[in-house]
């Protein structure tokens, strides 16, 4: 999977969404820390690029973490809504609103989208996962 910000002309799913004007994975937030559930801001002493987007990491533990298997952290859908993709639609999705399951994360568009979200996940992970392949070419 290629990482690049979904303002590109490259098909979302061969990229991770990022803000319209930067190219900061989450909103700077340090990936690894959605996993012990705690969010966290990343630093810019830990920061890297992979594949073309920026990674901030809260400490140089979790930038290595993310080093030695980075597919396991980013987030499904390539950060957009997971709400949204079981909807068959892409919207951005927000750092502030999270679930992990299954040991993956999923970001919503905002707390009321999360809100729904929550109330069947399994069922919404289901349909996002059919949409996604046709959603992904966009």
């Amino acid at each position: 999977m290629t990482l690049l910000s979904a303002c590109s002309e490259t098909p979302v799913g061969e990229s991770v969404y990022t803000a319209w004007l930067d190219d900061d994975a989450l909103g700077g937030y340090d990936v690894v820390t959605f996993y012990s559930g705690k969010p966290l801001m990343g630093k810019e002493q830990h920061q890297i690029k992979y594949m073309g987007v920026d990674w901030s990491f809260s400490t140089q533990a979790n930038m290595d973490l993310f080093k030695t298997n980075p597919e396991a952290f980013i987030p499904q859908y390539s950060g957009y809504c997971a709400w949204a993709v079981a909807n068959g639609k892409l919207a951005k999705g927000s750092p502030e609103h999270w679930h992990v399951r299954d040991g993956r994360l999923y970001l919503n568009f905002n707390e009321r989208i999360q809100e729904r979200w929550v109330r069947d996940i399994p069922a919404f992970i289901k349909k996002a996962d059919a949409f996604w392949p046709e959603l992904s070419q966009q």
